[in-house]
């Protein structure tokens, strides 16, 4: 696999519990990367996708300038393998869709996390920009 650059659009994620939302998602295939937590609260976590990007994340902090509400993230990613996520993520507690052939050409699998954000990993990359 040639190297990646490095992701410059975050997806941020707020969580009711990130410590089990970090276990959820390296059970779908992301890397650990950085957690700086405290007490089972996190203050930032990275975890990068194999494949390329990533998402950081963090506890709920209602009070907070940089306050979103848990459950509430749509996010697409990008993999050559729905198949393997998607068998993977029947392992949880999540809810999981079968395999779907979309009409762009994309083969993909939904995911609502426990969390409640909506997840689709798919093989499409988008179209080539001009």
């Amino acid at each position: 696999m040639s190297e990646l650059p490095n992701p410059t659009c975050w997806p941020t994620l707020s969580c009711h519990d990130a410590p089990a939302f970090i276990d959820f998602l390296v059970t779908l295939g992301f890397e650990r990367t950085a957690v700086y937590e405290n007490d089972g609260f996190v203050d930032h976590a990275q975890l990068d996708w194999p494949e390329g990007g990533g998402v950081m994340l963090g506890s709920n902090k209602p009070d907070s300038v940089w306050s979103i509400a848990p459950g509430t993230a749509g996010i697409y990613v990008v993999t050559d393998d729905p198949d393997g996520v998607r068998e993977r993520a029947l392992t949880t507690k999540a809810e999981v869709s079968d395999i779907t052939e979309q009409e762009y050409g994309s083969r993909d699998v939904r995911i609502k996390d426990p969390e409640g954000n909506l997840w689709s990993f798919g093989t499409y990359r988008g179209e080539p920009r001009s």
